[in-house]
């Protein structure tokens, strides 16, 4: 078993760097190209919707926590802010919902965390924050490849 935590400011050029620094601590799990690819994208959507919708207001110290403990062929990440928090998660969850809907958004974030990940799971309450909780199982076993 390994761990690791991460903390960095809410800004978009630290979407790229949370998912590479996430998929280098999974290489030890040895992940195919196409787990580690799932892995990046589903931190990726977590990360940036931390940046867009947790912190609406601009400037100040915003900060976004990613944290990941390796078990077996298992990646665990949680991915957390202190934002705004989600009113309705059950809603937020739906395809194609966004709280942002002049903006381009697609609504498909969370539903991307859940299809490239074996376990999803999601938190939150208004003006504490969110947490994302996924779960990766590596190896192409029927457990990995159950989605």
């Amino acid at each position: 078993m390994n761990r690791m935590k991460l903390c960095f400011l809410a800004l978009s050029e630290n979407e790229v760097f949370a998912r590479n620094v996430v998929a280098a601590f999974a290489l030890p799990l040895n992940p195919t190209l196409s787990e580690l690819s799932d892995v990046k994208t589903a931190v990726s959507e977590a990360v940036t919707n931390c940046i867009v919708h947790a912190y609406p207001e601009k400037g100040g110290e915003y900060w976004v926590s990613v944290e990941c403990e390796t078990e077996e062929n298992r990646l665990h990440i949680i991915v957390t802010d202190s934002g705004k928090g989600i009113e309705d998660v059950p809603r937020a969850l739906t395809p194609f919902y966004t709280s942002c809907p002049g903006e381009e958004r697609s609504g498909m974030g969370f539903t991307i965390m859940q299809t490239f990940m074996n376990e999803f799971h999601v938190t939150s309450a208004p003006k504490k924050g969110t947490r994302v909780e996924m779960t990766k199982c590596f190896g192409g076993t029927a457990e990995a490849n159950a989605r």
